[in-house]
């Protein structure tokens, strides 16, 4: 570990000391059951033991859940009887779970914190976790979606800095393309994701859905504005019209100067460093999305802490969530896994202050916004992927694919009307309902992206709106 790490590390375990003696009592014999997903659950444990022994007796069992089984897991503990004291949970399924009644509002316990404070939250990552006006889970570390681009194309192009607005970026994308010639690219939006086309369509002003979240609203102006600027980038030939199984990989074509820009997430800034080639290292960079007529709005990713209503431990679970979400076990988070801090406070620590490729998400999650707060979210985000396929590979009219769009999304909403109706209009439907309703359905479970190793997403992690797989057997 590099030695600012190791200084990090250090001052943030007396700190923490401090913090844990302030809440040490005698819990004998308890364990404390904690659900992870993927490698955060291996790298927790390293924590854990300074809980434990701020809390002679108790033990924390941590079950590390791959990203691909995760949501049938905690769906089929919550029809049995038998989901864990704690667990991460993305925080696109946090909305399902609240609606199941599956989860312990934490509105009173984080008034009386001593360790959280609200305001020290990017907001929009905060807002993910409300429902209904209530909290039903604290942030634990965060993401969004950015741009990473060629420093030395675009300024080949002319550009000494990256664009801030649409128009900048439609003008960098076409001195771009005319550099590259006709085999290579300003940008690569893969068809097989929604999140570039979903990142636009949350820089307007309309919502993604209206009537509380009872009906699509995608032939609003503003998501029209976002696919027509999304289709003119294949249009005008500076994107290409694939996905990313078309191309070798990402870095590859990054390196080559196959595309200019594109489209990810945090955890590509660890693997940019080690696949890309030495003369390329400092030749690439990070910028945040650039909007509509200023700097752009992303989506609100990343994993939060959730208690769950039925565990016997419910105190000693919000202890433990205070302990992961405390500024010191943030940063110490940070320096194991690269996981971005959800707490403001946290981006101060010196080994990600020095990060430059990280300054660009700071700077993106203070604009972040949640995507539509319904338990069907993740079945409509793939929608919107086959609908822009169809547009831009099938030729389909962009008004028509709105239009069809939008009753495709009243079609998976219709049971939320239906539930909404029957307990008087409340934007939450009641938990008894719907927690009938899943102790009855085959849960489908929510799969990594089949091309998430190919666009360099670590396929373990509930990263941004993973959308969910088809059922098995499916095509």
């Amino acid at each position: 570990m590099r030695s600012g790490a190791r200084a990090v590390l250090a001052a943030a375990s007396v700190a923490l000391a401090v913090l844990l003696g302030a809440c040490s009592h005698d819990e004998s014999g308890v364990k404390l059951t904690f659900w992870t997903i993927g490698r955060e659950g291996e790298v927790v444990q390293q924590l854990l033991p300074e809980f434990e022994h701020a809390h002679p007796g108790v033990h924390v069992e941590v079950q590390q859940i791959p990203l691909t089984a995760a949501h049938e897991k905690l769906l089929t503990a919550f029809a049995g009887d038998a989901l864990p004291d704690v667990a991460q949970i993305g925080n696109t399924w946090i909305p399902e779970f609240a609606a199941l009644g599956a989860l312990l509002p934490l509105d009173q316990q984080v008034a009386a914190s001593q360790v959280l404070a609200p305001g020290d939250y990017f907001p929009g990552i905060w807002d993910t976790n409300v429902i209904d006006g209530k909290l039903y889970g604290v942030p634990w570390y965060v993401d969004t979606r950015l741009l990473f681009y060629r420093t030395d194309l675009l300024a080949a192009a002319g550009f000494d800095h990256p664009p801030r607005d649409w128009d900048e970026w439609r003008r960098a994308m076409a001195a771009i393309k005319r550099n590259a010639g006709p085999d290579k690219y300003a940008v690569f939006l893969p068809l097989n994701e929604f999140e570039p086309l979903l990142a636009l369509g949350l820089q307007q002003s309309d919502p993604l859905l209206r009537d509380g979240g009872r009906f699509g609203n995608f032939e609003s102006a503003g998501f029209r504005r976002a696919l027509a600027f999304y289709v003119e980038m294949f249009r005008s030939g500076w994107a290409p019209p694939m996905s990313n199984t078309e191309i070798s990989n990402v870095w590859d074509e990054f390196a080559r100067g196959y595309f200019t820009f594109y489209i990810t997430g945090p955890w590509q800034i660890g693997e940019f460093k080690r696949r890309l080639p030495p003369d390329l290292q400092g030749k690439w960079n990070t910028a945040p999305l650039p909007g509509p007529d200023g700097p752009g709005a992303g989506a609100a990713g990343g994993s939060s802490i959730a208690i769950f209503r039925s565990s016997p431990h419910a105190e000693l679970a919000w202890e433990l969530a205070q302990f992961l979400s405390s500024d010191a076990v943030q940063r110490r988070f940070y320096a194991l896994t690269g996981d971005l801090p959800a707490r403001r406070s946290a981006w101060d620590d010196p080994t990600l202050a020095s990060e430059g490729y990280a300054r660009a998400f700071r700077d993106q999650l203070e604009r972040a916004k949640p995507t539509p707060k319904v338990p069907e979210w993740e079945r409509i985000a793939q929608e919107m992927q086959l609908m822009a396929d169809r547009v831009i590979r099938g030729g389909q009219s962009q008004d028509v694919a709105l239009r069809e769009f939008d009753v495709a999304t009243d079609r998976i909403l219709a049971k939320r009307r239906e539930l909404l109706a029957s307990s008087g209009h409340s934007p939450l439907p009641p938990a008894g309902v719907v927690a009938a309703q899943a102790r009855v359905r085959v849960a489908v479970p929510i799969a990594a992206d089949a091309n998430d190793r190919q666009s360099g997403r670590d396929e373990s992690r509930p990263y941004l709106n993973v959308a969910p797989s088809h059922p098995a057997g499916a095509p």
